[in-house]
């Protein structure tokens, strides 16, 4: 990978929306978000669910995009395209609505979703099934395809180089930092809209629930991050406030153990995809000052997922290695959990300190960044940053 700039971070999270919500929550004393009511859906009838739920606190899409042209919009999608419209703005390409550097054509979007609109999907389904599939809502339609959240971010930012859906689990944010990469390389665009979104829903829960994903202290979360990735000589021409470079990415996917099985933790897979990150990067692993992973929390609460990512990292930076689990604070967010987890890392190194470290003590000064993200499905993924 040729490094790449950050030049701008939009963020919506349990900890609130805008960098400086992010950051502030992430600083805050250790250990996991405190519980918080849910209106995303009824959770009377889910015991579960008390204390496993975090959703962005009082979201008002209306704030940031005005109360037109909302209706047929889902969660999903209003999460991601108020995150891309304060990138946008927090990188100096927009102000005011309008583009004042670069141009429509010359900016793109590659987005992470783990399981589409499933809001969407389950609201028509329940038409369909319980009443007549006549009563359908045709306006809602468009969001029961995975790349509609996408499609809609370009249309109301006015995207027009290029526009990719990624859909790889947990560490689909983390995959579309490669994407990103090869489409600013062939000259595709000049900065590229980059990160994730997921939405909580009531069917996200159950199924998570019923899989038995929910190990420990795991908590499902709703958020989206999107970062603007540039070249570093067009960042540096405009004068663009760089928040950290992009050196290297690296990602992998591991069989499972027994034949049939769904969900599986692969250490190996970790393994491999932080070997490929270093290696694409060009840094060696006495140089990774912190590991900001996905472990959801410390111990044997983290789980066999968590276990696995952490042996995985350990295998090649070693144990020493500080490792970060922010998670803590903005719970599973699935498709934004990798560009949530890249977010961290930029707060660390820009001297924000992220107290939720689950192995190692916390360094004062961080340079380098290793961010991992373990899937349910046997892949992994990996990005290095660097501190500009």
């Amino acid at each position: 990978m040729t490094p790449r700039a950050i030049t701008g971070i939009g963020v919506v999270s349990a900890l609130g929306v805008g960098r400086e919500a992010l950051f502030a929550g992430l600083a805050e004393v250790a250990g996991v978000m405190p519980p918080a009511a849910v209106t995303a859906f009824d959770t009377a009838s889910y015991p579960a669910a008390n204390g496993r739920l975090l959703e962005v606190p009082g979201f008002d899409a209306t704030r940031f995009l005005g109360d037109k042209g909302l209706r047929s919009l889902d969660r999903q999608t209003k999460l991601l395209v108020v995150a891309a419209r304060l990138g946008l703005v927090d990188s100096g390409l927009k102000k005011d609505g309008a583009f004042v550097a670069l141009g429509p054509e010359r900016v793109g979007l590659c987005a992470s979703n783990a399981y589409g609109s499933l809001e969407a999907v389950v609201e028509l389904d329940r038409v369909a099934v319980l009443e007549d599939p006549r009563y359908i809502n045709p306006a809602k339609f468009p969001n029961t395809v995975a790349n509609s959240a996408s499609g809609y971010v370009s249309i109301w930012e006015d995207l027009r180089a290029l526009n990719v859906a990624v859909s790889d689990g947990n560490c689909g944010a983390l995959d579309s930092v490669l994407c990103a990469d090869l489409y600013l390389e062939t000259g595709r665009a000049d900065a590229i809209v980059v990160g994730g979104g997921e939405a909580l829903s009531e069917a996200l829960f159950v199924a998570f629930e019923r899989l038995g994903a929910l190990a420990g202290k795991a908590r499902i979360g709703e958020g989206a991050a999107l970062f603007v990735l540039e070249r570093e000589e067009g960042a540096k021409a405009r004068g663009a406030r760089i928040d950290a470079r992009v050196l290297g990415a690296g990602a992998s996917c591991g069989s499972p153990v027994k034949d049939g099985s769904l969900l599986h933790a692969s250490a190996e897979a970790m393994e491999w995809a932080v070997r490929e990150a270093l290696r694409d990067a060009g840094v060696a692993s006495a140089e990774i000052d912190l590991v900001v992973s996905g472990v959801a929390d410390a111990g044997d609460d983290c789980g066999a997922f968590g276990r696995a990512e952490l042996e995985g990292i350990a295998s090649v930076v070693g144990a020493e290695v500080p490792v970060a689990a922010p998670k803590q604070r903005f719970g599973e967010t699935l498709g934004a959990s990798g560009a949530l987890g890249m977010a961290a890392a930029v707060a660390w190194m820009n001297g924000v300190p992220v107290r939720s470290v689950v192995r190692g003590a916390a360094p004062a000064k961080v340079e380098t960044t290793l961010v991992t993200s373990l899937g349910y499905y046997g892949n992994a993924a990996a990005v290095v940053l660097r501190r500009p």
